[in-house]
């Protein structure tokens, strides 16, 4: 399925994706099946879908972590074949290096890249101020709730100055009052220091909050494109807010998600 296309520049072009794997047995696995979507320069794009959709596999392959066995991905003009520093990635596994401090964590892209230690350390001190990890540059992870280790990936990714933030269901492991705060905090970050965003949850309410767009998949493999929603409703949002409601019940309706 094609989305339609929007006016104004073009950051991320998905062009008739589609996925299979081969499994033991020469099985064949159909994930996604003609995936077409132009994500705009600093736009917020919600992906949203039930588990075994296919949506965490189409992040994927924007973030050159898999191939698509057909279709291309562009960003920027440029065909994506393989990972690149112009995309950060955020997972819901916190994936952070348990021997490194926060400040150590948060500078490991740009030591990677050369960057001169006065230099990474600047960096990386901006970053872990954005999100609000003051005074916590020298814990390790395992000294850090889980909201805060994803504030880390998070400031990590930045600071590699990506052109695209990739996250992929993020906050799936947090509980609900966490969760709802590090939603806020994921806006007010993003208002701060605009990125084109691609964010992957199963959650409508999530997905309302954060999304400029909503982009559904089907609930079956292999995972097709549903409704498109433009969520015209001013920022900050609140999940009490009636337009908010109405859109949840527009979409439960239209997609049969399970909240």
């Amino acid at each position: 399925m094609r989305e339609e296309r929007h006016p104004g520049q073009v950051k991320i072009v998905c062009e008739d994706i589609t996925k299979i794997f081969i499994q033991k047995g020469k099985q064949r696995v159909h994930v996604l099946d003609h995936i077409s979507l132009d994500v705009k320069e600093n736009e917020f794009v919600v992906i949203l879908g039930p588990g075994q959709s296919g949506k965490s596999t189409l992040l994927r392959i924007i973030a050159g972590l898999e191939t698509p066995t057909e279709g291309h991905v562009l960003i920027d003009g440029q065909e994506v074949e393989g990972p690149g520093p112009e995309r950060g990635l955020v997972f819901q596994g916190y994936m952070l290096f348990a021997w490194e401090t926060v400040l150590g964590n948060v500078e490991m892209g740009p030591k990677l890249l050369g960057v001169p230690k006065k230099e990474r350390r600047e960096i990386a001190a901006h970053y872990i101020h954005l999100v609000g990890l003051d005074g916590f540059e020298n814990h390790y992870p395992h000294q850090l709730s889980g909201g805060m280790k994803q504030r880390v990936g998070i400031a990590r990714a930045y600071a590699n100055n990506p052109k695209v933030m990739l996250l992929d269901e993020p906050f799936g492991q947090l509980d609900a009052q966490t969760r709802l705060f590090m939603e806020m905090e994921t806006e007010r970050i993003w208002q701060t220091e605009k990125r084109t965003v691609l964010f992957v949850t199963n959650n409508i309410d999530e997905a309302i909050i954060l999304g400029d767009r909503i982009v559904t998949m089907t609930d079956k493999l292999p995972g097709r494109m549903g409704p498109v929603y433009n969520v015209n409703i001013e920022r900050p949002r609140e999940p009490t807010d009636m337009r908010v409601l109405k859109m949840r019940h527009e979409i439960t309706e239209a997609s049969k998600l399970i909240l």
